[in-house]
């Protein structure tokens, strides 16, 4: 049985313009592919099984085995700047979101897509594509409020009709259809910032969960868009794992003894499976030391909540994975899947943050929307998952989460940047079951989408002149074709930053930080820190990076001197 709400969308959908045609197994006379991205939200590298973790996720799974992972991909290290990224086939920067959704008034840092960028929602609607998205938007300005005000808005106590710019939401960027949260982080039982196109969705019922909401809205628009013959291009935002950790208690009971035995021994046995999968080489690749040498497991006093914490980020992860498993199916029930390509990645590596310290604020509120008080619980005096507390994973389940590597959201070293990335397109796809090793960039999914298409990316749209695409398509590594990538890749982010030629890596925790340099090829998890015996080098590549950093307007900007 379907459930009501995919139901409700369903009907949504149908009601704002199903065709007719036929159903089922088809042939379709329009053969470019459809295509599909799903965007988990601070998903560690480790953490889907195909990458080695222990959660189950059997539909991601079997999109791996039968389709292509990447060892290299890299996002952005934040969700904003990832996103603008993603759509625009751009360097953040370059869109205009190179730190979070503020506007700061200088090119860089607008807080939303600038009008030098078009979105992969408008060249593929051009190009005669259905378009829709569900979930996380995140990439237009958002304000505050004076203190009690914002605090009730976030409550759903004081109503707006509108959550950013109209002209700043999806369906003024290309997609025809659009259900979900706008801002960043939500209850995930009663989201803020919701809408169905650009309305505001007032209320949600009381069995809502917006991972399932999510889930179902994505299954029920690829019931409205196979009426026809048109492809469709299909954006799932999801907003899991991203804290405040929430989760149904029967996911949350799946995992309540699995992370008892602390964080070492999940990140070992994380690192094994890797090696035996074949996904890291030992040698280039060994385990980097843990990040917490006076931190050991027996002798936390908190192991408790941390074990809770740690199930409840593996439930939002599992519960995300049956919705990709339910959308996979209706694929395959429409005939679309051998002809769908759907690309899976994360927005940055597992976030270390500890929103319980933060208190209510910007994107926190402090109550229910009957005012109930939410608890944050700052010493770990309330154990996570229901709606009544507010509280993250923690730096040191954030490093397990990024295994093998160091750091975690935010910051530029492998673990903030480095996405599981699954491409699973039947009818193409060379290596089924295999890795490639090549390097490349969320922003080369836009130029990979138009490449699979036949879409062109114009000088021009809608008369505004356009910044030239700086994404490379990879779809030669999707055909088993020998195809060139990036030979520089850059990063910047609050200060934090990065430049990778060839194998070798430039980075720095911050503006003010050392650059440290690391051979990859013979050290993924940058254990070896050469910048003393490589002086010129770290001099050439940061001059390439200042360089870089110009043109693509990091400044002036928050973090960036």
């Amino acid at each position: 049985m379907r459930s009501p709400l995919f139901l409700l969308f369903l009907g949504l959908a149908c009601l704002t313009g199903c065709s007719g045609g036929v159903t089922g197994q088809k042939e379709k006379e329009d053969k470019r592919p459809n295509i599909v991205v799903i965007l988990a939200d601070d998903l560690g590298y480790s953490d889907v099984g195909c990458y080695g973790g222990e959660i189950s996720t059997p539909a991601l799974d079997s999109l791996a085995q039968n389709g292509l992972r990447f060892t290299q991909f890299y996002n952005v290290s934040r969700c904003c700047p990832t996103r603008a990224s993603l759509m625009t086939g751009l360097y953040p920067h370059q869109a205009g979101i190179g730190g979070m959704t503020h506007d700061n008034k200088t090119p860089g840092y607008r807080g939303y897509l600038t009008e030098n960028t078009v979105t992969i929602a408008e060249l593929l609607r051009a190009a005669g594509y259905h378009t829709g998205m569900v979930g996380k938007w995140h990439i237009s300005q958002t304000e505050e409020l004076p203190k009690e005000e914002h605090l009730k808005w976030l409550a759903h106590q004081v109503e707006k009709e509108k959550f950013s710019p109209l002209s700043q939401y999806p369906t003024a960027r290309g997609f025809d259809k659009y259900y979900g949260n706008l801002w960043g982080v939500v209850d995930y039982f009663d989201p803020f910032s919701l809408v169905n196109g650009i309305t505001p969705v007032k209320s949600v019922p009381k069995d809502y969960y917006h991972t399932t909401a999510i889930g179902d809205s994505a299954v029920a628009y690829v019931e409205k868009f196979t009426k026809d013959e048109k492809p469709f291009f299909l954006y799932v935002a999801h907003t899991a794992p991203h804290w405040p950790l929430q989760a149904p208690h029967e996911d949350i009971a799946k995992y309540e003894n699995t992370y008892q035995v602390g964080w070492e021994a999940i990140r070992n046995a994380r690192y094994d499976r890797m090696v035996k999968m074949g996904l890291l080489e030992e040698k280039s690749a060994p385990l980097s030391p843990w990040m917490f040498p006076e931190k050991k497991w027996d002798t936390n006093s908190d192991q408790e909540f941390d074990a809770r914490a740690m199930a409840v980020h593996a439930a939002m992860v599992d519960r995300m994975d049956q919705t990709i498993g339910k959308l996979v199916q209706k694929l395959k029930d429409k005939g679309e899947l051998d002809n769908t390509i759907i690309f899976f990645l994360s927005d940055n590596g597992t976030s270390s943050e500890r929103p319980s310290k933060y208190g209510p604020g910007f994107d926190r509120a402090g109550s229910t929307r009957q005012g109930v008080p939410v608890v944050f619980p700052v010493d770990k005096q309330a154990l996570p998952g229901s709606q009544m507390v507010h509280s993250g994973i923690g730096p040191e389940w954030a490093s397990v989460g990024n295994t093998p590597f160091r750091y975690f959201k935010a910051k530029l070293h492998e673990g903030g940047m480095n996405t599981p990335f699954i491409v699973h397109w039947p009818a193409k796809v060379k290596n089924k079951g295999g890795f490639s090793r090549q390097p490349a960039h969320v922003m080369d999914i836009m130029a990979t989408c138009l490449d699979a298409s036949g879409a062109t990316y114009p000088q021009t749209f809608e008369g505004r002149p356009l910044t030239p695409m700086a994404g490379k398509s990879f779809l030669g590594a999707l055909l088993g074709k020998e195809q060139p990538g990036h030979e520089t890749i850059f990063w910047e982010h609050l200060g934090a930053a990065a430049l990778r030629q060839g194998n070798w890596k430039l980075v720095r925790l911050g503006a003010k930080a050392k650059w440290e340099l690391y051979d990859l090829a013979q050290d993924r998890t940058e254990t070896n820190n050469l910048a003393d015996q490589n002086p010129g080098k770290v001099t050439a590549m940061a001059q390439v990076w200042e360089k870089m950093a110009q043109e693509q307007n990091v400044y002036p900007g928050p973090g960036s001197h």
